[in-house]
């Protein structure tokens, strides 16, 4: 999701590597629960997201829709997925009772990130801090790499930007395109990375899994290859 923002409004005014220690540590949310709460339709999936959702609770997309788990909305012109808040606590619907994630193992990459943010450059990106999100005061400093939890970092890394950029063309082609053409190209999408359920054990076959599906879609659509 593209925010026309000023950073210096939102941010320390730094940009941030994943080794580099950032005051972002909450002391394991104990006693919080503020920023799965209320959150509306921001929380956004990425391709991986549901795979992790489907290898951890062993929910496939269809049934994360079914249950309303999830819910679809339109961001910067693509239909995606996001966390779908729970109509009568309006909190996250894998928030427990004690105020605790119940899928902490594979919970999405922007719960990761939280409350870190991602500032996007034309060869990747860095890390920001969104200093007015986290209600905790009393936070402590940890290196990012730590903090997202994520095995092969560089990896992921590469995969966020190459989703980015792929919906970043995607958004581009649109302008071109009929209204019906449009709804075409992106249930298309959904379709292809999110609807049609990765075989991928680990990490590292999602993301040969996921750019196998990348290369097909592009040769369909006529995008240049990456």
């Amino acid at each position: 999701m593209k925010r026309n923002i000023d950073l210096k409004e939102i941010s320390d005014g730094r940009l941030y590597s994943s080794g580099d220690m950032v005051k972002v540590e909450c002391h394991d949310c104990e006693g919080c629960s503020d920023c799965c709460q209320g959150m509306g339709d921001s929380i956004i999936l990425d391709p991986m997201d549901i795979w992790r959702l489907h290898r951890g609770i062993k929910k496939d997309f269809s049934v994360l829709m079914g249950e309303n788990y999830i819910s679809l909305g339109v961001v910067d012109r693509m239909i995606l997925p996001n966390l779908k808040m729970d109509v009568q606590k309006d909190a996250c619907p894998f928030l427990n009772d004690e105020g605790r994630c119940s899928i902490h193992s594979c919970r999405p990459g922007l719960c990761r990130l939280f409350p870190l943010g991602r500032y996007y450059e034309e060869n990747g990106f860095k890390y920001f801090i969104q200093i007015h999100e986290c209600s905790r005061k009393d936070r402590g400093k940890v290196k990012i790499k730590k903090w997202l939890g994520i095995p092969n970092l560089k990896a992921y890394e590469s995969y966020i930007m190459e989703w980015h950029d792929f919906l970043n063309e995607c958004e581009s082609a649109m302008e071109s395109l009929s209204d019906d053409n449009t709804r075409i190209l992106t249930l298309y999408v959904l379709r292809i990375f999110y609807e049609t359920s990765y075989m991928a054990q680990d990490e590292n076959a999602f993301y040969e899994e996921f750019r196998a599906r990348m290369t097909g879609v592009r040769e369909k659509l006529g995008m240049e290859s990456r």
